[in-house]
């Protein structure tokens, strides 16, 4: 019965199709025929009805058409030749800001963008579409098998790459043999004094040089086993069968997979460009899907693979080989295995092959924030890989290198959640089981789009260049800049003493990356939903208030140079992400005929939901400290009946107080690039928002007599640096220099009509702050005790934080995290309030006697409570 059914339809469809000429021909006909009918009007109908001149009437009529239509054949002839003789006009899309370009500062070399804005206009596409042709030949016809069969003719025809295996010339190398014989020399110093601590009888007897040759062998035998389980094999045959299996799976539960063919384009240029130079590709890393989708996207436009450095929890049964033959090599979690010690062989393998690797031309990729970040955010940068690219390139083992950073994006997050990491407990390990019940569930689930960008590459060696003068110039002026605030405390910086001057410079760069990362990141439709419902509507909303809402959202992103990864009416958006995330995070319901959206704040639902509205929080995270530094101080010194708007707050003093409030963050954002000043970067925040009047930065006129007047003070705070007679400015910039000089000194408003914007930017940072204050409160916990374990800390705080919640101190049940939890405590090691040392493998806490009391927490509280809003 289905059969008959399909053969009536395609008899219908070869008709229409083969009738389709004539078809339209008769649907004109008839139309001109009615137009005749109801629109022509006789001059006189009175003649036209009068039995004596009807039949002249109705001649007359008729030939009044005839020329009418011969008029308007001529008028269409005449306007079709006009049109062809006339040059064509292309609509030009309004111009827009590009993302995702590499530092200008940093990166002078890249003077011209390698991103061709024309290019940029171009929508995204989906990759899993496969809409041309791909045959086995390049002039392969319609009938060719290719065409019915386009995913398999796709990966068939990916293009070959050689990818040399590298580990047999690992264990020659003399860094490697250092390092065998430094941990062998390591070994016997041990040993030595062991024995010399417990001496016996026996211990004359004792050969060192023996001894010595044994763990030789030893560290020897463990080198080539670790190289075992380190290598990747990369398989062309593997790659191009993955590429065909994931064109099936992948539409199963994606709905698409989206990138911007122009970003393609410029990593080919860029590669033709430096064709001996390895390609470093950097990703934020969200889901274990990304370094897959990384490589089959290159794969898939003729680029080659690279080679993936992955955590060893994912070399498992049958999954680890198959990653190994994706390009993946396993990197250990914990490099040093004894807290306290380093691994000398371990590190020096890894260093090892990784160089060996770029200079047999392999391509690299790893994830610089090192494990998926469990928050949304991004994480702060482990070096350690990052270290011997930048090595290599320093020493010359490799030419240049160019970094990539990756900016990937989910709608619905593909791993699940991390809500129950984030509430305190383990995570669990990947196996075999977990990884194949993980997909089952996966392929029977939707998650919406995924959106990836490669930003602008950028050459390695330019980069630490111009680091490095920027670092000699300071150091010449006395003016020094420090470039990171934090080294990575989890690096691997090779097997010798690395200088601190090259750890500082490893680390900035990585910061940089991580910063380009984070601000090329695309918004996808629940990240703004979820911002929304979190820091606007956490009581709910209608949807046409969430409308206007998402609106503002939009054109307020667009401005701010960042990308919306979604299109489409506001009101399809919101509905769109509210169905994807589903009834446990947000919640559509019906109130007298109109769509009422809510968000679901209970523990834990609103920490799954907390996760979307991370990747937009940094985007507005330099506003909310402003605002709330502001509002604090202009409240503090409100004084009785007058009004806030009329309380003013010294521009220098909000900027003196947020530097201490992006301090407390340090382990939470990275506020502006390492090449930044961070004062232009809060002043220039500072005269955005009063663009946009959240706050009020009065301008004021001043007399011609008065531009010169204050010219010449500037003249003698500068000890005559400033030439009067220079008139490279007109009149009129000279005043302008003058009025932001004289507006800086003058005080901050906060406006009454913009009270409710500012509330909204105040809550996008208060659970982090909330959650940063109920660890300062946990430790009195540590008052008069010795240590306490990390984990049993942790644990306390998030009572405390579920204290707060019931007791109403606080309304934010995402403020439970023990990220920033974790990240707390490094900030308080920092300010050398709580030390932190190993034993036995486990991170004991204490307070530093300094801060050991009563008065010593309240200190603490004190320090972390002034950033409440109030």
């Amino acid at each position: 019965m289905l059969g008959l059914l399909e053969f009536i339809i395609f008899i219908g469809i070869v008709c229409y199709v083969f009738n389709k000429n004539s078809t339209t021909k008769m649907l004109d006909a008839l139309q001109a025929r009615a137009n005749e009918l109801w629109r022509t009007e006789p001059r006189n109908p009175g003649d036209m009805f009068s039995s004596n001149n009807s039949r002249t009437a109705h001649e007359q009529i008729r030939k009044e058409l005839a020329q009418k239509k011969d008029r308007q054949k001529k008028m269409l002839e005449s306007e079709l030749f006009n049109i062809k003789e006339k040059p064509v006009s292309f609509i030009t899309p309004p111009s827009k800001y590009l993302t995702g370009l590499s530092c200008k500062f940093c990166a002078p070399g890249n003077s011209e963008s390698q991103l061709d804005p024309s290019q940029k206009r171009r929508d995204v596409i989906d990759i899993l579409k496969v809409t041309k042709h791909a045959g086995w030949r390049p002039n392969a016809s319609k009938y060719d098998w290719g065409t019915w069969c386009p995913h398999m003719a796709q990966s068939l025809r990916l293009k070959s790459y050689n990818y040399p295996q590298v580990s047999q010339s690992v264990m020659q190398d003399e860094r490697m043999r250092t390092a065998i014989r430094q941990a062998a020399k390591d070994a016997l110093e041990e040993k030595k004094q062991k024995l010399s601590e417990c001496h016996t009888e026996n211990d004359d007897d004792f050969d060192e040089t023996e001894y010595y040759d044994n763990m030789l062998n030893f560290n020897e035998n463990r080198a080539k086993k670790l190289l075992a389980e380190l290598r990747s094999a990369v398989s062309e045959a593997l790659l191009r069968t993955t590429s065909w299996v994931l064109y099936k799976l992948l539409p199963m539960f994606l709905s698409g997979v989206a990138a911007h063919p122009a970003h393609i384009e410029m990593l080919k240029a860029a590669s033709n460009k430096m064709p001996n130079v390895p390609m470093i590709f950097l990703p934020l890393h969200r889901s274990h899907l990304d370094y897959i989708l990384v490589t089959f996207i290159l794969c898939n436009n003729d680029m080659r693979a690279p080679l993936v450095a992955a955590g060893n929890n994912l070399n498992i049964t049958f999954f680890g080989r198959l990653l190994r033959g994706l390009g993946a090599f396993f990197i250990k979690r914990k490099i040093d295995p004894v807290a306290g010690k380093k691994d000398v062989v371990y590190r020096g393998l890894l260093h090892t092959y990784m160089q060996k690797a770029l200079v047999a031309g392999h391509d690299i990729e790893f994830f610089i924030e090192g494990g998926r970040t469990r928050t949304g955010k991004p994480c702060m940068p482990k070096s350690g890989v990052l270290s011997v690219i930048i090595d290599a390139c320093m020493d010359h083992t490799i030419p240049d290198a160019l970094l990539v950073p990756v900016s990937i994006n989910y709608e619905k997050l593909v791993d699940g959640n991390f809500v129950y990491e984030q509430l305190g407990q383990k995570k669990k390990p990947e196996t075999f089981k977990s990884a194949i019940s993980a997909i089952w569930k996966t392929l029977n689930s939707q998650y919406g789009l995924m959106r990836i960008d490669f930003n602008e590459p950028f050459s390695l060696r330019e980069l630490v260049n111009s680091f490095s003068k920027t670092n000699e110039i300071g150091s010449r002026t006395g003016n020094r800049h420090l470039l990171q605030h934090n080294l990575s405390t989890s690096s691997l910086y090779g097997t010798d003493v690395v200088q601190e001057e090259h750890r500082v410079l490893v680390d900035r760069i990585a910061r940089h990356v991580v910063y380009d990362c984070a601000s090329a990141t695309s918004i996808m439709t629940t990240n703004a939903l979820a911002f929304l419902l979190l820091t606007q509507f956490r009581d709910g909303a209608p949807l046409s208030v969430l409308v206007e809402a998402m609106n503002c959202l939009r054109d307020d992103v667009s401005r701010g140079n960042r990308d919306i990864g979604f299109t489409g009416t506001s009101e399809d958006v919101i509905l769109y992400a509210a169905n994807l995330l589903g009834p446990s995070t947000v919640t559509i319901e019906k109130w007298g005929g109109q769509t009422f959206i809510r968000p679901v704040t209970i523990i834990p639902n609103v920490i799954e939901l907390y996760y979307y509205a991370n990747t937009v929080v940094p985007f507005y995270a330099l506003d909310s400290v402003i605002v709330t530094v502001a509002n604090n101080l202009a409240k503090l010194r409100q004084n009785n009946g007058s009004l806030l708007e009329d309380v003013g707050v010294s521009e220098d003093e909000i900027c003196e107080i947020s530097k201490q409030f992006c301090d407390i963050f340090r382990y939470e954002f990275i506020f502006c690039k390492p090449c930044q000043n961070f004062n232009t970067v809060l002043l220039d925040a500072i005269s955005t928002l009063s663009d946009k009047n959240i706050v009020r930065k009065p301008m004021i006129e001043v007399t011609e007599e008065e531009t010169r007047a204050n010219r010449i003070a500037k003249f003698l705070e500068n000890d005559n640096q400033i030439d009067l007679s220079d008139n490279s400015l007109s009149d009129d910039e000279n005043a302008n220099v003058w009025k932001r000089s004289l507006c800086e000194k003058q005080n901050i408003f906060l406006p009454a009509e913009k009270h409710c914007d500012r509330i909204v930017l105040m809550t996008v940072l208060a659970p982090i702050t909330h959650t940063y204050l109920s660890v300062a409160k946990t430790l009195h916990h540590l008052v008069g005790c010795n240590s306490i374990i990390e984990n049993e800390f942790i644990s306390k705080c998030v009572q405390e934080i579920t204290y707060r919640l019931k007791d109403g101190n606080c309304k934010f049940g995402e403020s439970i995290s023990t990220d920033s939890i974790r990240n707390c405590i490094k900030l308080f090691e920092k300010w050398n309030i709580v030390d932190i040392s190993t034993s036995t493998g486990a991170r004991l806490l204490s307070l530093n006697p300094i801060y050991n009391s009563v008065a010593g927490v309240r200190q603490t509280v004190d320090r972390i409570n002034r950033f409440i809003p109030l």
